[in-house]
């Protein structure tokens, strides 16, 4: 449907379902997903002509000397929420953040990965996500405690969460949310959701209505869901594994390669991975935005396997690319598998970075470096560095101060996002680096 059929869809739907509240959400620089509600009368002037928002009120958005915003609903992203009443009803729609003027506003996540969305599409692709989201459950919001002992994969009555999990994935697909696959995870009380692919724009939309529906299904269950990276020391992290591919706009994969026979990768999917590796430093900031994040990387190796360079693998978990094979030779299976990212991340601005570097690689034609294999995961730094690996930053400050030197971070994001971003986690930095309990480090960064 185009916009105007999606508009007609949408009023009609509000009419004939018994609608009284269209609660308008958008993310900001940080992740964290913000909400006001208008009346169904309000809503195709919405459409028209944006509703106004004082944008100084969200942190990273405007000074009060420019606070005024109009948010443009986007008819695509609307759906009833199955968890409010049926009869006066409610409804979520994503926005997109305007200016008075109507231009896109610099600093909406939603408009960054857009606009690297279309030049993408200027060269050609389509840039295709799936997910795979980890996380905890815990007694409540101050107590890192496991609610058991289950580990990977396991089935058994002592899953305490399985009932929880279920419930989830059932109000997701109510949300049109196709979840692949839930499971319990591998560390106590972990637990994982896989979301099936789609175009960058929509998986990001859904990375963060997952994450609300699986914070509101532990609250109505009367336990707390965590998205820290790593909540408890020694134990597995959590991470926000992003499958990533390229389409031509004939629906073809152009990371499928005929020609090679091991990894089924085309030269483009290469230079594309080439690219990602050779800007890690730079994106890391991105990927993994708090303190707590570091805490994953740099001990991966003793509990899970987390990449600690830029490096890739056909089998190895540990490494920062991996290239799944499931299903081996299937052109619309291939795909990359990013490792790095965490849950903490914004994934519009996680895509966008990614993509970012993974297009300049194609650009440059760079070409990949050496595989590290499942024999190499226990290799020191310096036998790593020695193969060419290039470490991951071991702390946020580090990859802070190579995000602030990127030129190819300052373009994909604009100067806006970029200098609210590196002064906020620089702040972050500051007050919670040294801090003593880690859980306590985190809270206020584990809101988002």
């Amino acid at each position: 449907m185009d916009n105007s059929q999606n508009i007609d869809f949408v009023l009609r739907t509000v009419e004939e379902r018994d609608i009284r509240f269209v609660r308008l959400w958008f993310v900001d620089v940080l992740g964290r997903l913000k909400s006001f509600a208008i009346s169904p009368e309000d809503l195709e002037v919405a459409f028209e002509e944006g509703i106004g928002f004082d944008g100084s009120a969200i942190e990273g958005f405007a000074a009060p000397e420019e606070a005024d915003m109009l948010a443009f609903p986007d008819p695509s992203t609307f759906q009833v929420l199955p968890w409010r009443p049926s009869s006066d009803g409610v409804a979520r729609i994503f926005c997109d953040v305007c200016t008075p003027d109507r231009k896109p506003f610099a600093g909406d996540p939603r408009n960054c990965l857009r606009r690297m969305f279309r030049q993408a599409e200027e060269a050609g692709y389509i840039m295709n996500v799936g997910t795979e989201l980890e996380f905890y459950y815990f007694p409540d919001e101050h107590t890192p405690k496991p609610l058991d002992t289950v580990g990977y994969f396991d089935l058994l009555p002592s899953d305490s969460a399985r009932d929880v999990r279920r419930n989830t994935v059932l109000t997701l697909e109510k949300m049109s949310v196709p979840v692949e696959y839930t499971f319990h995870s591998s560390g106590p009380s972990q637990h994982g959701i896989s979301l099936r692919h789609a175009e960058a724009l929509t998986m990001s939309d859904a990375i963060m209505t997952a994450k609300h529906i699986i914070r509101l299904e532990a609250y109505e269950a009367g336990i707390h869901a965590s998205f820290m990276p790593k909540p408890i020391a020694g134990e597995a992290s959590s991470a926000m594994f992003l499958h990533q591919s390229l389409f031509d706009y004939d629906g073809n994969n152009v990371f499928y390669g005929e020609d090679d026979p091991v990894y089924h990768l085309s030269p483009i999917a290469k230079s594309y991975m080439a690219g990602i590796l050779m800007h890690a430093g730079e994106i890391s900031a991105i990927t993994n935005p708090t303190v707590n994040s570091y805490k994953r990387l740099a001990t991966g190796k003793n509990s899970s396997p987390t990449p600690t360079h830029a490096t890739w693998g056909l089998r190895n978990r540990a490494a920062m690319i991996r290239i799944p094979i499931y299903k081996p030779g299937k052109q619309l299976s291939t795909r990359i598998e990013l490792r790095s990212p965490d849950p903490m991340a914004n994934p519009y601005l996680t895509c966008a970075v990614t993509l970012a570097a993974g297009l300049d690689g194609i650009k440059r034609g760079l070409r990949l470096p050496a595989e590290t294999e499942l024999t190499d995961a226990g290799l020191s730094d310096r036998e790593l560095r020695e193969l060419g690996c290039a470490p991951l930053p071991r702390n946020l400050q580090e990859a802070l101060d190579i995000f602030e030197n990127s030129v190819l971070m300052k373009d994909a994001l604009g100067e806006h996002i970029h200098s609210f971003f590196l002064k906020k986690k620089r702040k972050e930095w500051e007050k919670y680096a040294s801090h003593i309990s880690e859980w306590e480090i985190n809270q206020y960064l584990a809101s988002s």
